[in-house]
């Protein structure tokens, strides 16, 4: 492979303009194939060496490799299915023969050939023709350097995937593990359904939104941060069991953990409360971890998880207690939470409540020690104004967050259908924003008119699907397991 210099490009850009001028077209509009190379390699396992088969075929990919040899060489090709080898004999290309071996590494071609194994048992493609399909302007990185600069790699996803196969396989899995929720779902009667990514409010989230604007209609839009508050009243019109794999934008900022754009798994079932939504919860993961191959127990960076026991349930309260040896309650002081939470360094707002105080202290003692998977449940009233009261303690809601290796990765209700008390709680929560809470919620009245038709008991759950797949592929970064990640603009 040629270096990535401007003398490289210029020579190619040469070669383009000769082929053209030749009356060649470089860059064809479509080919015949009759084969993919993992069929190929396949159905002929059983040749013998030096053994020609009576199959002929037709196979299109990028060339990986070229090895020249006087009157017969090789070239390796590649296509989505994997690699194969190509035999070019002069005796049978004639003046093709080394008009073929005048491509470059990179360029996509199509050959016709017979199947055979070489006399060093490669399973090989007879060449009889060729055709040049693409040509390859800019080369590829050099094989035995790679794409390893993890910057490029983002930026350049389409180089990264062709040459680094371990990212690819990622992909893969990603797209196997999203297909694997729809089919468990869809087995058991729920149905996918599609909802707004521009709103005119952005709710169902905690978060601080993108806004834009719309022309025809001159008004100010926003993307959406969660879908929760559209599949709620699609539960009002009457849909039970229902469904999103959906796309959220949140304008926060950007971490191994965060990316601005995101996937999400949101599902509501009527008729259900936040117990149902835990048990589905952990059936639909570990379904999906079966589904992709991975054992009971398996490596997620340097630590064991496993799936096969039930997994670990604990109130916030009880974790704080065993976890972080600090025994607190509702029944302590605003003033006493605030001495623990500054005791151990964690900040507080000037406007937080206890319930705020009590989650900053869970996320910063305890959440990051949490690696099995863990159900943690009854999670303050006050960080969570669409859920439902706990009966038995009414500052708390009937809440739970699956943590994992120390990241939330999945959050469920029992959702609230009292529309007075969801009134009173967005009007506080629009309180908050008039006095510089960006990430307050807004007060929707359109969606609070949906739930005094009525809304029956439902319980509700979100899961980060990027980062159920980080876990499930090993991947340390959100950035590993999205095609293409949000960056910096690159200083030109």
């Amino acid at each position: 492979m040629e270096p990535d210099t401007p003398n490289e490009l210029a020579r190619r850009k040469e070669r383009v303009r000769e082929l053209k001028d030749k009356g060649a077209q470089p860059y064809k509009a479509r080919f015949k194939r009759t084969h993919l190379t993992a069929a190929i390699v396949e159905v002929h396992s059983d040749l013998e060496s030096g053994e020609h088969s009576e199959t002929k075929v037709s196979v299109s990919g990028r060339i990986r490799a070229i090895r020249r040899h006087g009157k017969a060489s090789f070239i390796v090709v590649e296509d989505a299915s994997g690699t194969i080898q190509l035999y070019l004999s002069i005796d049978k290309l004639g003046s093709l023969y080394d008009e073929f071996l005048a491509l470059d590494v990179g360029d996509i071609v199509g050959v016709q050939g017979v199947v055979f194994r070489t006399r060093r048992g490669e399973l090989s493609i007879d060449v009889s023709n060729y055709e040049l399909l693409t040509k390859s302007i800019r080369p590829l990185p050099e094989k035995w350097h790679g794409l390893k600069d993890v910057e490029i790699r983002y930026r350049e996803r389409h180089v990264d995937l062709i040459v680094n196969p371990d990212v690819k396989k990622v992909f893969d899995q990603r797209i196997k593990i999203v297909r694997a929720v729809r089919d468990f779902l869809d087995t058991r009667d729920f149905l996918e359904v599609e909802t707004p990514m521009l709103q005119p409010i952005p709710g169902g989230a905690t978060a601080r939104p993108f806004i834009t604007h719309h022309n025809a209609l001159d008004m100010s839009l926003y993307m959406r941060v969660a879908p929760e508050l559209y599949l709620k009243r699609l539960i009002v019109g009457g849909y039970e069991k229902i469904y999103e794999v959906n796309r959220n934008f949140r304008n926060e900022g950007i971490s191994v953990k965060h990316n601005p754009e995101f996937t999400m798994l949101e599902v509501y079932e009527a008729y259900a409360d936040y117990l149902d939504m835990m048990a589905l919860t952990e059936n639909l993961i570990k379904d999906i971890s079966k589904t992709i191959g991975l054992p009971d127990k398996f490596e997620y960076q340097g630590v064991e998880l496993d799936w096969s026991q039930p997994w670990r349930k604990m109130t916030m309260l009880e974790s704080l207690e065993e976890l972080a040896g600090l025994k607190l309650s509702f029944d302590m002081t605003l003033a006493e939470l605030k001495s623990v939470a500054e005791d151990k360094s964690v900040k507080v707002a000037e406007t937080d409540g206890k319930g705020k105080i009590l989650t900053g202290i869970f996320e910063k003692l305890v959440e990051p020690n949490l690696v099995q998977p863990t159900f943690i449940t009854d999670y303050p009233l006050e960080i969570t104004p669409l859920a439902r009261e706990h009966p038995e303690n009414p500052n708390m809601v009937e809440r739970f967050e699956l943590i994992i290796c120390g990241r939330e990765v999945a959050n469920a209700f029992t959702e609230l259908t009292d529309p007075l008390e969801q009134r009173r709680r967005l009007e506080a929560q629009a309180s908050l924003r008039k006095s510089g809470d960006e990430e307050a919620q807004w007060l929707d009245e359109e969606f609070l008119k949906a739930l005094e038709i009525g809304m029956p008991p439902t319980g509700g759950l979100g899961i980060g699907i990027d980062r159920l797949v980080m876990i499930l592929t090993n991947s340390a970064s959100i950035r590993d397991v999205l095609f293409f990640p949000q960056l910096r603009r690159k200083k030109v």
